[in-house]
């Protein structure tokens, strides 16, 4: 498999996403459904917590990526739902530090929705891995 990053694009001075990847002949492909905050019995965690929300959703992520024989840096697309755009962008860092970490640099979305699954969730991150 070839990967190419195009017109990778900055938050501030950090790299971010790419507008694009290209993939050529990719072996597998995963399409992830949205993910979000939740903890070991289900139930929705750090409440209120935006920063928590999305360090707990990238782990979440991670995890049914290793379970599917993936990892974060196998992914080429993100979209990151929020029902807050503003408390996201102000902490954008997070989602910098998960991505860097894992040196990943997918084609993302960020956008704001009026309401999410649950009324407790700030945040739900869905993807697509290929290897």
């Amino acid at each position: 498999m070839r990967r190419e990053d195009t017109d990778p694009r900055f938050f501030g001075d950090r790299p971010a996403c790419n507008r694009a990847v290209l993939v050529e002949q990719p072996r597998r492909r995963l399409v992830v459904a949205g993910h979000e905050a939740r903890d070991d019995e289900g139930g929705i965690a750090a409440v209120g917590d935006i920063r928590g929300q999305i360090r707990l959703t990238f782990r979440r992520l991670g995890e049914t990526l290793e379970k599917a024989g993936f990892a974060l840096r196998d992914l080429v697309r993100i979209r990151i739902f929020t029902v807050g755009i503003g408390a996201v962008t102000a902490h954008y860092d997070v989602v910098l530090t998960g991505l860097a970490a894992a040196d990943c640099r997918p084609a993302g979305l960020l956008a704001e929705v009026r309401a999410l699954s649950d009324r407790r969730m700030l945040v739900e991150i869905e993807g697509l891995a290929v290897q």
